[in-house]
């Protein structure tokens, strides 16, 4: 079950990232910190950003975007700018490109078996409202 979060930890993660996360993220991270969305009849597990107020949201959010991401840029073909954001545990991930000082607001999914990647939201709130 996903908490909200406090503004610091999403800045202590774009520190961290020495770029900005998209705003409509930022917001709703805020609000639920975690979660699913469903694309084209896929679930996807979306990867908090790590809350360390307190041992229960530290433990609940192990598994946040930073941590992920490391992982995901040790597989083959996965994006060397890519923020992992979601997964849908097969070993696909969603995640956002960064471009600069900032992550761009397009989601895009990274197929583990092919490589492919494909622009699948032009901004996270469509995510939310799909």
């Amino acid at each position: 079950m996903p908490f909200d979060l406090a503004e610091q930890f999403i800045i202590a993660a774009e520190n961290v990232l020495g770029a900005a996360l998209p705003v409509e993220y930022k917001v709703a991270m805020q609000l639920s910190n975690g979660g699913e969305v469903e694309i084209d009849g896929d679930d996807w597990n979306l990867h908090p950003i790590a809350d360390t107020s307190d041992r229960k949201r530290l433990s609940r959010t192990a598994n946040h975007i930073l941590a992920e991401s490391q992982v995901c840029q040790g597989w083959q073909g996965f994006p060397e700018n890519a923020l992992a954001i979601a997964s849908n545990g097969a070993g696909d991930q969603l995640f956002f490109l960064k471009n600069g000082a900032a992550f761009d607001a397009t989601v895009y999914a990274w197929s583990h078996e092919t490589g492919e990647l494909k622009a699948v939201a032009d901004s996270f709130k469509k995510l939310l409202s799909t």
